[in-house]
């Protein structure tokens, strides 16, 4: 199976994740409108407990890619086959304790987190989902190890598919009973992806395995690494989750010490996290990507003590990030009332809360970052307690701001973005501290930063001119962004923020 370059393989599973994001904020549009904002804050309120189990399991995919790339740079591929069987077994467990566990205790959660009682369906609907989902993560870590992305980015793209046609099916056979019944429909959608994308990476590493001549070699040590890797890293990635469970417990809650009714908060809590949030997750994706791709690549080279190799690449992994975020950030700040108006057609309410959350997204793309070359060289509690602030200055500037009337659902705002930029500096240290390279900050700050500054000018005044001529948003807003991918694009490479070796992965091993 051919490696492929760190930019590679973050463009193959960026592109493919993106589309599925596509696939996702079209999903939210029939969703929308459906069930309207009082059905996705039902369906909302349930989804960050099923992405707190994500992120509490994803330690476990993530430190078989690190083990995989680690084993196959040392010529021992018997073990690479080892920790997926051990890393199977594991998630097994975790996923169906998980999945055991929500489904019985479903009242008892909604009651704790003072949810409206119509969300325990959705609740319940996508309690079956962390089996299958745990299970499918660590095929997509395998395969990651190895360095190729293209089997994680086509199961994201089958996952989304299955997800976004029984889901939405599910909606419209069930809205006769009620808005709760059809947002869990779409709740049970998460689980039938899971189970498609799972079948395609089976099969998949079943064709490989069947290639590859496997002894049967036990190490006595490899749950003891992979558990050791996977903890530290799923405890940062659940420490991030909770900022999400932090506004699905505390937001609505202090929203009614505002003066808000329960009806008027969960609207409120479905315009930040149902419209905004996941427009927001859309270069978050492309950043994943980059984090999926940096562990693998950076922790072959740090176990081979490849010096100049971990610097280059740490040095990209930071350029990719800003070169994702900037333009990301200014893009969905100008044209946060436009990007709703074409997404939620007739339901574009929530546009300031996307405007002004949209300024977190350069922190936080940083943060993922830096949290993934921290982890590639072995470096696990130092990003657990970077965000562990972040999260206690999140939970403090809710308690606060949320509950005064004039800030309501910005105070929720304020807070994340406050909690990523602590975090971010927090890692930069931390990465200084344990590698000592220096960046460039021209490179990898000032000229995406540039790029994006004259691009978005430029598709300012090219939206403008079109919509006075088409009276079009639909149109006005493509032509838009395809000239801004070209502008930027052009401007990126005017600027030589990438040489030619960084795309194609030839960096001195040394």
């Amino acid at each position: 199976m051919k490696k492929q370059s760190l930019i590679k393989g973050t463009l193959i599973l960026g592109l493919a994740g993106i589309f599925a994001k596509f696939l996702g904020i079209f999903f939210r549009w029939p969703l929308q409108m459906l069930i309207g904002d009082e059905g996705v804050g039902y369906y909302q309120l349930s989804y960050p407990l099923y992405m707190f189990f994500i992120a509490v399991a994803s330690g476990i995919p993530i430190a078989v890619s690190k083990m995989v790339s680690e084993r196959n740079a040392q010529g021992d591929s018997n073990g690479s086959f080892q920790v997926l069987r051990k890393a199977l077994l594991l998630m097994i467990i975790i996923g169906g304790g998980f999945s055991l566990a929500m489904i019985t205790c479903s009242k008892q959660l909604v009651s704790f987190f003072k949810w409206d009682q119509k969300s325990i369906y959705s609740l319940m609907a996508i309690s079956a989902a962390p089996i299958f989902i745990s299970v499918m993560s660590v095929y997509r870590g395998f395969f990651q190890g190895l360095q190729d992305m293209t089997p994680t980015a086509i199961s994201q793209v089958l996952e989304q598919v299955g997800r976004i046609t029984v889901g939405i099916s599910l909606v419209y056979i069930l809205l006769p009973k009620g808005i709760e019944y059809s947002a869990a429909g779409a709740a049970f959608g998460a689980c039938i992806g899971g189970i498609i994308a799972l079948i395609y990476l089976f099969i998949l590493y079943n064709n490989y395995k069947s290639k590859m001549y496997i002894k049967n070699v036990k190490r006595k040590d490899t749950m003891d690494i992979l558990i050791k890797t996977a903890v530290p890293i799923s405890i940062g990635a659940s420490v991030g989750s909770i900022m999400n469970l932090i506004d699905s417990a505390l937001v609505p809650m202090k929203l009614y010490q505002a003066g808000f009714t329960h009806k008027e908060a969960t609207i409120l809590f479905a315009q930040l996290s149902g419209k905004a949030a996941v427009l927001i997750n859309v270069p978050l994706t492309l950043s994943m990507a980059l984090c999926y791709s940096i562990v693998p690549v950076i922790a072959e080279s740090f176990v081979l003590n490849r010096k100049n190799s971990v610097e280059a690449l740490v040095s990209s992994s930071i350029k990719l990030s800003s070169c994702i975020a900037f333009p990301a950030f200014l893009g969905l700040y100008i044209f946060s009332q436009q990007v709703l108006s074409f997404i939620f057609r007739g339901q574009n309410s929530g546009a300031e809360i996307l405007k002004y959350l949209s300024v977190s997204i350069p922190f936080l793309i940083l943060t993922q970052s830096t949290t993934a070359v921290l982890q590639a060289i072995g470096r696990f509690k130092e990003p657990v307690f970077n965000l562990l602030i972040g999260c206690i200055v999140k939970v403090f500037l809710v308690l606060y701001l949320v509950k005064i009337p004039e800030m309501n659902i910005y105070g929720a705002v304020i807070g994340t973005i406050f909690a990523y930029i602590i975090t971010m500096i927090l890692n930069f240290i931390t990465l200084y501290k344990n590698l000592r390279i220096k960046l460039d900050l021209n490179q990898i700050i000032i000229k995406p930063m540039l790029a994006s500054s004259v691009m978005i000018l430029f598709v300012e005044f090219i939206y403008l001119n079109v919509y006075n001529y088409t009276k079009s948003n639909d149109i006005s807003l493509g032509l838009t962004v395809m000239a801004g991918i070209i502008i930027y694009t052009f401007l990126i490479i005017i600027l030589r923020v990438f040489s030619y070796r960084d795309i194609k992965g030839r960096i001195k091993r040394r």
